[in-house]
């Protein structure tokens, strides 16, 4: 094999690497496994993945560049914190894409759609009646079933669009699922993720947007009530280039991402 044939499968074998570890990022910030303000070692990050760091510095990098991770002045990297201002700003475009999708999913849904949607439903379901529910489980539960039901109304291009919104709202939803194992309980998410499941099982575009808000302004409504948002936004901490990452500049936080999610999973 040729020197430049070498080359070529090693930058393959590093890119797919790299599309790893961003999934797996992507995965935990969508779901809201992470919060505001949690700090990551690269470090730590490569070894729970069993990767070299530069796959990893390469996929934070591409977190980066879509504001869902920032770099602090010390290279550290951290889930950004959010403002009053840009959550409502965020909460308004949900509704509108998000209730579209649903009234598309209500219209289009087939059997398979409707039996990953209560699976999900279920799993959620579980947490909430259990008398110790894992907020990890539950948080995911709860994202794998907005997508479900957003994957079944068959616009790929809409749910890519949904899955960027996520990637910013995901880590603050942490504030409203995971703040207590009473909130999981009576919060209302249960009784919205029913109407909901309920209303695109029945073809009921207008109830399952309806369900829909319900669910996302009642989490909205409780996060801003917790006093965990920034009244405005402080200095850009996220205008540090991309080359600035490296191990030297970690920081070890008290619950680092890769130890506490990635390691366990």
């Amino acid at each position: 094999m040729t020197a430049m044939a070498i080359a070529g499968t090693n930058r393959r074998e590093r890119v797919t690497l790299g599309g790893r570890v961003h999934t797996e990022l992507r995965e935990l910030l969508m779901s809201g496994e992470l919060a505001p303000g949690q700090k990551m070692s690269l470090r730590n990050v490569a070894e729970a993945l069993g990767t070299s760091m530069t796959p990893v510095r390469e996929a934070v990098a591409r977190l980066v560049a879509e504001q869902s991770l920032e770099v602090l002045p010390n290279r550290a990297v951290r889930v950004p914190l959010m403002t009053r201002e840009r959550f409502r700003e965020l909460t308004t475009v949900r509704l509108a894409v998000e209730g579209y999708a649903v009234e598309e999913a209500a219209r289009r849904r087939t059997e398979a759609d409707l039996a990953a949607m209560r699976c999900f439903e279920d799993a959620f379901l579980a947490e909430a009646r259990s008398p110790r529910p894992q907020a990890e489980r539950a948080v995911r539960s709860n994202k794998e079933l907005h997508f479900a039901v957003y994957r079944a109304a068959g616009l790929p291009t809409l749910v890519g669009i949904i899955e960027g919104l996520w990637l910013k709202i995901g880590p603050v939803l942490n504030l409203d699922l995971k703040v207590s194992p009473e909130r999981l309980k009576t919060g209302g998410a249960t009784e919205h993720h029913r109407r909901l499941v309920a209303a695109v099982e029945a073809g009921d575009g207008c109830a399952a947007r309806s369900a829909l808000v319900d669910d996302i302004k009642g989490a909205a409504s409780f996060i801003e009530s917790t006093g965990r948002l920034l009244d405005e936004a402080g200095p850009d901490l996220n205008r540090h280039p991309v080359g600035a990452l490296a191990p030297e500049g970690e920081t070890q936080p008290e619950r680092d991402i890769a130890t506490a999610h990635l390691g366990s999973r």
